[in-house]
């Protein structure tokens, strides 16, 4: 005990031991040192070497600088500004260090900041390609597409094989809307360095920007062979899955990016739009609320949220929600066309109407096909008039809003309606004085003109005064004769169609046709199907006692759509549709019908009510739990038993 105390007491007189003072030569060699084991990746071993030199010698400049790099490649970007800004203010003529400063500042988000040490260093050596690259790449993330392409030109004239900035370009003309020039870039970058995941990357946002999204998500998954850590490959292959209307693997894409990058705005946007299409609203809801907590300005993240409120029903939210996107980004035709919807579903039709014309730019520019000087919107009168109607969007939408050429006709006006040439039989039938004609048809000389779906703000269409007052096309009568025969007079006869084309518009309106089953066993139901090309695959698979009576390949197969549908819809007793175009075919012929309608359906079938005031015969079943197709059938087959006997 003794010894231990006095060896204590010895220790705590003892003087230190100072560190010897180091020579200038000492002090250069072990820098040297330091920076040799930094080449060798020895970091941890380099940095306390160059601390060491920075004991002896404080303004050691390429010691600040070298730890600089090290803190940064050790993650402490931080610390890095803070031994880089030291550096500088020793000597502010050294152009790497500048450089090395402005790439610490991006690390913390000081983009701007960034790009002032960026100049800094191409002024003090103004052939500097990294640079030039570094601030075309945080040019980028500042939105400045513009300014980032002429950083990487500059990048490409002194160094014209860089492959990096050859991505850089491709990722800037994307972002100004210059894919076919993009995929060029693209190419060039990939010939240097093919096995660079970043190229293939580029390519795939390109592809997708001009609507190639197979050959887009192909280009995704090479780029993940090559590096299955490639965050942005992920991301971009999730919105491809989105485009293809294959949420489920889109949803598992945004879900890897998100496990390699969980702070990425983007990929909780994308995670939502794909939560979004699976039919889980209140899923998507948290996504898109991180998506816009991480990133405050992101517009498109706002519009998908506004869809997901809306959805929801939280209509006012939802409004708002598409408000702050228009405020971030007033060009994007969009969040107004989703207001729209709103106002539409929820019984603001003056509004509604009004911001629907912005469906005309959702491509960009708005179409101009025939002049705005000329365009009816209600304002002029029409008698002695030519007035020029032309179709747009889908055939469904072309047959529920032909009507109106009958109350243009009847304030006088001379009425020639150019629709898609599929339909120009049908709707010949439309009214004897109606002169249609087919879209590829050459438009006559006009007083005015008007898009189909403008008709309804130019008459200043609320719900009480949609024209609705009964059937308004019909069938060829040879038709009707020829499928009576064939159908015959036996059981109550209910004409099927369950599956729309597939878009993003249209998903989750599309049901089974197994949800049938119990119908089909009904005594006396007679199901026979209306459906056409995709979704008939699922008459190869009924379950065992369900019986579909198709009507052969002749069935509607010529140049002109739905004659034959027409025409067998009149022999129906009852139709039960999905929201497609027979449902506007049968509202057209005055048929009785219900249509089955998802939990919140297309803005024209309104919100919980059974009737549509655009077809008086129509009857509406509405899901009541999202994706809860069995409960709709359920109440179908209950109101089908009771009505089936009665028709037979």
């Amino acid at each position: 005990m003794e010894s231990g105390k006095a060896a204590a007491s010895s220790s705590a007189v003892a003087p230190p031991n100072p560190k010897p003072t180091l020579a200038p030569a000492q002090v250069q060699a072990l820098f040297q040192h330091g920076l040799e084991l930094y080449r060798q990746g020895r970091l941890a071993e380099a940095e306390r070497a160059h601390l060491e030199v920075l004991e002896a010698e404080p303004g050691h400049v390429d010691a600040l600088q070298l730890s600089g790099l090290i803190a940064r490649r050790t993650g402490r970007s931080a610390r890095a500004v803070e031994l880089l800004t030291r550096a500088i203010g020793l000597n502010d003529q050294i152009a790497p260090v500048h450089l090395n400063l402005g790439n610490a500042l991006v690390d913390l988000g000081r983009l701007q900041e960034a790009v002032a040490s960026y100049d800094t260093a191409i002024a003090l050596r103004p052939a500097f390609v990294d640079a030039y690259v570094s601030r075309g790449f945080t040019l980028l993330s500042l939105q400045r597409a513009g300014d980032a392409l002429v950083s990487f030109d500059e990048a490409l004239v002194l160094r014209p094989e860089s492959a990096v900035a050859h991505n850089g370009r491709a990722a800037a003309l994307i972002e100004l809307g210059r894919p076919v020039e993009a995929l060029k870039s693209c190419e060039r970058a990939q010939g240097l360095l093919p096995n660079a995941p970043e190229a293939q990357i580029n390519r795939a946002a390109a592809l997708r920007a001009l609507g190639r999204h197979a050959a887009a998500l192909e280009a995704c998954n090479i780029a993940i062979e090559i590096r299955r850590d490639a965050a942005q490959a992920h991301l971009i292959r999730g919105a491809c899955l989105i485009d293809l209307c294959r949420p489920g693997e889109a949803l598992a894409s945004f879900d890897v990016a998100l496990s390699l990058r969980p702070e990425d705005a983007v990929a909780h946007s994308g995670r939502g739009s794909a939560l979004q299409d699976l039919q889980r609203p209140q899923a998507a809801l948290e996504s898109l609320e991180r998506a816009v907590a991480l990133r405050p300005d992101f517009a498109e993240a706002y519009n998908n949220l506004g869809i997901t409120l809306g959805e929801l029903g939280q209509h006012e939210a939802a409004l708002a929600s598409f408000g702050r996107a228009i405020a971030l980004q007033p060009g994007d035709a969009r969040p107004y066309l989703n207001s729209a919807h709103v106002c539409l579903q929820t019984g603001r039709p003056e509004q509604g109407w009004s911001l629907y014309e912005w469906r005309s730019r959702i491509d960009g520019e708005p179409a101009a096909r025939f002049g705005s000087e000329t365009m009816w919107l209600g304002d002029q009168a029409l008698a002695g008039k030519t007035l020029f109607l032309h179709s747009e969007q889908g055939l469904g939408d072309t047959i529920q809003f032909c009507r109106y050429g009958l109350l243009a006709e009847a304030r006088g006006a001379k009425v020639v309606m150019s629709v898609q040439d599929s339909l120009r039989t049908l709707l010949t039938r439309l009214s004897p004085t109606i002169q249609i004609i087919g879209e590829t048809q050459q438009a006559p000389k006009f007083d005015f003109h008007c898009p189909l779906l403008s008709l309804p703000r130019a008459f200043g269409t609320t719900a009480d005064t949609i024209p609705a007052a009964g059937r308004y096309l019909s069938a060829q009568e040879e038709r009707v004769l020829r499928w009576q025969q064939a159908l015959g007079s036996d059981g109550f006869k209910v004409g099927i169609c369950w599956q729309g084309r597939v878009s993003r518009v249209d998903m989750g309106r599309s049901f089974p046709l197994t949800m049938l089953h119990r119908i089909a066993m009904l005594p006396g139901v007679r199901l026979i199907s209306l459906q056409k090309g995709r979704g008939c695959e699922q008459l190869e698979a009924l379950p065992a006692g369900m019986r579909v009576q198709v009507l052969g390949e002749g069935f509607d197969a010529g140049p002109d759509a739905f004659l034959d549908s027409a025409a067998v819809l009149e022999s129906m007793d009852l139709v039960i549709t999905s929201d497609t175009a027979i449902a506007h075919l049968a509202g057209a012929l005055g048929r009785p019908t219900w249509v089955v309608l998802k939990r919140v359906p297309d803005w024209r079938w309104f919100l919980d009510r059974a009737d549509s005031p655009w077809y008086p015969g129509h009857r509406l079943f509405r899901q009541q739990r999202w994706g809860d197709w069995q409960g709709v059938f359920d109440e179908i087959y209950r109101e089908l038993s009771r009505l089936a006997p009665a028709g037979h």
